[in-house]
Order: structure tokens, then sequence, then C-alpha cells
């Protein structure tokens, strides 16, 4: 049995900056109040994901697993 994960970001550490969505734009997107968001948890390839949350300057992206 494989341990799923999922992107999560913590709103209250995101500045705003909006790498996450130009490196992953099916995975996150920037919301009206100018914080990133995850719209699709399985947006694109895991690796790739990793490498947004690698990028987060302020390190507001984490992996949640269930």
């Amino acid at each position: 049995m494989s341990i799923q994960k999922k992107p999560v970001i913590n709103a209250n550490i995101c500045i705003g900056c909006g790498t996450c969505p130009m490196l992953c734009s099916r995975t996150f997107a920037m919301g009206d109040d100018g914080i990133a968001f995850v719209q699709d948890p399985i947006g694109e390839k895991e690796s790739d994901i990793q490498d947004a949350i690698e990028a987060c300057p302020v390190d507001a992206i984490s992996w949640e697993t269930k």
C-alpha cells in the first residue's frame, strides 16, 4: 500500500511571489488575495511539484501525507 501525498501551501507564510504557479500552473494558482493555493494536487508529475516546493523562497509549500 503506497502512501498518498499532496502539496499544501501555508497561506500564513506565502509571500505571493508566483513561483509555484509559474512552474506548475495546473497544480498551483494565485488567489485574488495574492496568496498561492493548490488548485489541483495531482495536476503535474510529483517530481515537477517537488521542484516547485524546493523553489519556494519562503518554504511555504510542503507535502501532506495521508
